[in-house]
């Protein structure tokens, strides 16, 4: 193989092998990958601008049963840490939102063994009713999978109760790494790689919009890294005509600060730097069919993702008023939504306010600042 001619393929927008793929990952030279990447991602995202968004991780319980090694969040049925959360904490966290500009709750949680599909599709409910220009992105893939194992229900039964009780998207939590040799090791109590695509490809078929995610650096191979980006690719390839299917990829590093997955296993997240720019401009060139690649910063830092902007990444992520499980295990950083644009000005670019769906928003005249205290 040679490199310029996989930069070719790459730029014809061309679906390269996994073989390839790990070619010019372990061989192509950081810039010249990174240039690949962003001449790329100046095709598929002409305007140049550098999109964020506002909104809000509220979990909905953090009991579960699906035993993750490298969750710090939840708690077995029966903790006395255990909760779920009740409707008056929703409005008053919604009413922040709003006040802090924000449009959307990222709503998930763990599998609790009692909260089956009665539960959220009134929940959903309630709060459209409530308040009904919140944006619901909510569970994920091994959360439907959860309701579908205790409704005995299929994908789609569970999947259109939820968009017809408030569903506007789905997330693409809880993808890790979409093969099962890593799922058994890291994450056994949820659903298969083949099912978790399985539940985005029926969501793709009830036009519900979906991301995708990649949590590495942990015990997966290099090879197992690119077999997951082929599948969301290949996935993403098989939506409807007139669906957007993945509207976005989100790579994010393994955080490793006292999960079981560290303390049993003896696994750290060894990822570099260079190494997760390496990744974002992989990912673009691997995903020429997903039109935003996200860098996150809550894993990576400010410095490191505002590189990845000039190495295939267009987005920047919500600043995230409120997220209590990636940061359990260790990830500190913070924005607001003055320090988020000023990042972005910082990298070179433009800074974009938007949806969920990626259409533009302006920055509200009566937004205020959220204290970062939580």
């Amino acid at each position: 193989m040679q490199l310029g001619d996989l930069y070719q393929k790459a730029l014809n927008f061309e679906f390269l092998s996994i073989e390839e793929g790990m070619f010019l990952f372990e061989h192509a030279p950081l810039t010249e990958l990174m240039y690949v990447a962003d001449e790329l991602r100046k095709i598929q995202v002409p305007h140049g601008k550098v999109t964020w968004q506002i909104d809000r991780n509220v979990n909905t319980t953090n009991v579960c049963i699906a035993n993750c090694k490298f969750c710090n969040f939840y708690r077995i049925p029966g903790h006395a840490d255990a909760y779920i959360t009740d409707i008056d904490t929703y409005r008053r966290k919604i009413r922040e939102t709003l006040k802090y500009g924000g449009d959307q709750l990222l709503l998930q949680g763990g599998h609790h063994p009692a909260l089956g599909l009665e539960f959220y599709t009134s929940l959903f409910r309630q709060l459209k009713n409530e308040f009904p220009t919140i944006k619901l992105h909510t569970l994920g893939p091994p959360e439907v999978a959860h309701i579908c194992k205790l409704e005995k229900m299929s994908h789609h039964e569970v999947l259109k109760a939820l968009q017809e009780a408030g569903l506007d998207s789905l997330p693409g939590a809880g993808a890790e790494i979409l093969v099962d040799r890593v799922r058994r090791l890291i994450s056994k109590g949820k659903c298969g790689a083949d099912e978790w695509l399985a539940i985005m490809h029926e969501a793709h078929k009830l036009n519900i919009t979906t991301s995708a995610t990649m949590m590495f650096g942990h015990v997966e191979t290099l090879e197992e890294r690119f077999i997951h980006l082929t599948r969301i690719r290949d996935i993403q390839a098989i939506k409807p005509a007139d669906a957007k299917g993945f509207l976005a990829f989100i790579p994010w590093t393994f955080q490793d600060v006292d999960t079981l997955l560290t303390k049993i296993r003896g696994v750290q997240n060894l990822t570099t730097p260079d190494e997760y720019i390496r990744v974002i401009a992989i990912s673009r060139i691997m995903l020429p069919n997903v039109k935003n690649i996200q860098a996150s910063w809550l894993t990576v830092g400010k410095q490191t993702a505002q590189v990845c902007l000039h190495g295939g990444a267009n987005d920047f992520g919500s600043i995230m008023i409120e997220e209590n499980v990636v940061s359990a295990a260790g990830a500190p950083h913070r924005f607001t939504y003055k320090t988020m644009q000023d990042a972005i000005r910082e990298a070179g670019f433009e800074p974009q306010l938007r949806t969920q769906q990626y259409s533009w928003r302006d920055v509200p005249e009566t937004i205020e600042e959220q204290v970062i205290n939580y």
